[in-house]
């Protein structure tokens, strides 16, 4: 056996939690594409959405805040959300430096056609939804432990 391969070895790359989030991330992404591909939507921009359909209006510090993306990353974003035809981007009338994220109406039209998206996806992982409720528990514990460091 070759040193650092026993199964205690610390570095082996099938014992990393980076490992795993990072393949899996990149999996259960990968299985979003196909069902936003006929929406226009990127998955960055299917989160966005979501957080819109729940929250508008949002200005876009609130929404990068949501999101946890910074303004170089949402600003163009947004614009091709907005060249989609699905939001506008305002100032607000209130404060002139804040910009204002509204849904036009083909982006509220865009939710039913979204609304098929999760149990598609719950369909294709073909687990049970309380691992997934579960999964989705442990993630956000996950999330919440880097943030206290």
């Amino acid at each position: 056996m070759k040193p650092g391969t026993e199964a205690t070895d610390p570095l082996a790359l099938d014992h990393q939690v980076c490992f795993a989030l990072s393949i899996a991330s990149r999996a259960v992404i990968g299985l979003y594409r196909p069902l936003l591909k006929p929406l226009g939507l990127t998955h960055p921009q299917y989160l966005a959405m979501l957080a819109l359909w729940q929250h508008e209006p949002l200005s876009v510090k609130e929404l990068g805040e949501l999101l946890q993306l910074d303004p170089a990353t949402l600003s163009p974003l947004l614009k091709r959300l907005q060249a989609l035809g699905y939001v506008e981007r305002n100032r607000s009338s209130t404060d002139e430096r804040t910009l204002a994220i509204t849904l036009t109406p083909e982006g509220r039209r865009l939710r039913a056609e979204a609304e098929k998206i999760p149990p598609a996806i719950t369909a294709r992982l073909g687990l049970d939804p309380g691992d997934l409720h579960d999964l989705h528990q442990a993630l956000t514990r996950l999330i919440a432990a880097t943030r206290d460091t």
